[in-house]
């Protein structure tokens, strides 16, 4: 994460003048420092919030700090609490024992070294953060599996009606064509067009083919690049679609890349302009692609209504799995994904870094030669159908 989220960190003693002194002495970690005078004021706010470490008096007169420790460690949800005893007075192994089984992580005598506590609860701390992060992550995962996997299941049904109404149907009257040419009473002249017809609805089952070949991998992304493999792509999503295209490439030879960097780059982007095609009612798209020092920038512009700010800042429960499955694919290769609405309009960046290993320093030899190419919804060429 760019940014530390805070850690709620709870201290309890009856005596004002230890709190005010901890307080103090944790201020420098930069936490959240919250204050209890009692073992019931501590409960209170331990059932309203979540604390990174409980920092605790022994000796308290209503609830001594074992017998707290004991209720907090009974429920659910602070289990894995870290609890830090305080002590002013002399405590025994037995004592010792007696704490660590009711769930203290560890001990700290008085008079307290500013040093140590710091350092203890800094650890403890950085432990909660770790784990929280962990199980946001854990709980995304979860949620881009199912999606994942319902994604993948209306994929295979659009292929499979593309297949059975597309090409299915063209098979079938082929066949029975086919059928008719071979029968005695079909004359030259008409045995002859019913050739033609056949030849022409294979020419067209060829080309569904292609079609769907294309969108599921582009040949061209392994035979010639990226370069070329966007523009096709762009021709066609520009064709269907009547959305002004704009792309551009730094360094106008734009290299070959890794493999996987570049048909990660290629997804993200085609996910980035089906997301503009599908909701952002834009009537220009702007693609721009640049290798930099040490880093790749891909960028999709548009002039849109924008996206919601819980999308745009990746909020818990806000992301669709195609957002999601963009995240994954950047982070995997050490970059990130940013958006930001412009109003109007969006930008979708991906940053992604890149080594000597990861980029071929020879030109691509391109089907779109110039650094800026524009396509219009009028543009020849095979694109998605």
């Amino acid at each position: 994460m760019t940014r530390k989220e805070k850690v709620n960190i709870l201290m309890v003693d009856d005596q004002p003048a230890k709190l005010l002194s901890y307080e103090v002495i944790l201020g420098e970690l930069g936490e959240n420092l919250v204050k209890a005078s009692s073992g019931k004021e501590a409960l209170e706010l331990l059932l309203k919030n979540d604390f990174a470490v409980v920092l605790m008096d022994v000796s308290m007169p209503d609830l001594d700090g074992f017998e707290m420790a004991d209720i907090i460690h009974q429920h659910p949800r602070f289990q894995k609490t870290a609890i830090i005893f305080i002590s002013g007075v002399h405590l025994t192994d037995l004592d010792r024992i007696k704490g660590y089984q009711r769930g203290a992580v560890d001990y700290i005598s008085v008079p307290v070294v500013p040093e140590l506590l710091r350092a203890k609860v800094s650890v403890f701390a950085e432990l909660h953060r770790k784990s929280s992060q962990l199980e946001i992550l854990n709980r995304e995962l979860r949620r881009l599996s199912v999606s994942l996997i319902a994604t993948q299941d209306e994929e295979r049904r659009r292929i499979a009606r593309e297949l059975h109404d597309g090409l299915g149907q063209d098979l079938t009257v082929v066949k029975i064509m086919l059928q008719g040419v071979f029968r005695e009473e079909q004359s030259a002249e008409s045995r002859e067009q019913a050739i033609g017809d056949v030849l022409r609805l294979i020419d067209g089952s060829l080309q569904q083919i292609r079609s769907v070949s294309y969108l599921l991998h582009p040949p061209l992304l392994d035979e010639i690049g990226l370069r070329s493999a966007l523009g096709w792509y762009l021709d066609g999503l520009s064709k269907r679609g009547g959305i002004e295209i704009t792309m551009g490439m730094q360094p106008p030879d734009f290299p070959r890349l890794a493999s996987e960097l570049e048909t990660t780059l290629f997804r993200v982007i085609q996910e980035a302009l089906t997301n503009v095609f599908r909701h952002s009612r834009a009537t220009k798209a702007f693609v721009t692609l640049e290798k930099r020092e040490g880093e790749i920038a891909a960028t999709v512009r548009d002039d849109g209504v924008g996206i919601p700010d819980e999308i745009a800042e990746f909020r818990d429960g806000s992301i669709g799995v195609g957002i999601g499955g963009m995240r994954q694919r950047i982070k995997e290769l050490g970059g990130e994904l940013f958006l930001r609405n412009t109003r109007p309009g969006t930008i979708v960046e991906v940053v992604i870094p890149i080594n000597s290993a990861s980029a071929d320093l020879q030109a691509v030899p391109a089907a779109y030669p110039s650094q800026k190419v524009t396509v219009k919804g009028s543009s020849a060429g095979v694109g998605p159908t």
